[in-house]
């Protein structure tokens, strides 16, 4: 489910639950100041908890996103210096680095297009190139040792991203924080009289709940939506690549 159609009920709910406070009609003798003091302090309960647990998804959802983002960096960083320990390795090196290129496309093309499917088997190939290099040399021999550790350490940040390419954000925790939201909404109808500012009061508040739980959603997918990570890094290391 979207995010958009997820922050669409959230939206319904909370100024739905509004709503359902205005429509009650609560007897007078429960509006003394009694009731009123007892409502209070319930309402202040359930929004301190509901503060707490927005904060638990709020943090959880960043979590996921810094570090998949500094994950991306890192293969950025390792792809460029792995292209030019080949480019010193010598001509035979040529064909490793064609595969490189071929491997960080696929990578690119996987990452914001179709997101969630599995590796391909692209940085097999070029760990096999890597493999076949005829070590001549102490150099050489050295450049391809360490070219092998890149490329195993590289395989492993790509399928590290994949496993993490589910949501971070727990589906009971989501479905509770709202519950206790709209709760406050019909809470905060109950009391109040029906006319437009507070309806309009009440309108903002649900549009502000479904925004923030829209943003949620949004940086609980990195690599695509509106909050998603800049691809300008491996941009910028595909165009050095073979240079």
């Amino acid at each position: 489910m979207s995010p958009f159609l997820i922050s669409a009920i959230v939206f319904a709910c909370v100024y739905g639950g509004a709503l359902l406070g205005f429509a009650l009609h609560v007897p007078e003798h429960h509006r003394d100041s009694d009731s009123r003091d007892v409502l209070k302090a319930s309402t202040a309960l359930i929004a301190t908890m509901a503060a707490l647990v927005l904060g638990l998804l709020i943090a959880s959802a960043k979590s996921s996103y810094d570090a998949q983002r500094e994950e991306l960096i890192n293969i950025c960083a390792d792809v460029a210096l792995l292209d030019r320990a080949l480019a010193h390795y010598g001509p035979a090196a040529e064909p490793a680095r064609a595969h490189l290129r071929e491997t960080v496309e696929a990578a690119f093309g996987q990452l914001w297009r179709r997101g969630s499917e599995p590796p391909s088997t692209a940085g097999e190939a070029f760990f096999d190139s890597i493999d076949r290099l005829p070590a001549e040399n102490d150099q050489q021999r050295a450049i391809k040792a360490a070219a092998s550790q890149l490329a195993i350490g590289l395989g492993r940040m790509r399928w590290l991203l994949y496993a993490q390419s589910g949501s971070a954000i727990s589906t009971p925790l989501l479905v509770v924080v709202v519950s206790w939201l709209t709760i406050l909404a019909v809470s905060f109808g109950v009391f109040a009289k029906p006319n437009a500012t507070a309806q309009i009061a009440l309108l903002v508040c649900a549009l502000s709940v479904a925004a923030a739980i829209f943003l949620i959603l949004e940086m609980d997918r990195p690599f695509e939506g509106l909050i998603q990570i800049s691809d300008a890094p491996l941009r910028d290391v595909l165009g050095r690549l073979g240079r």
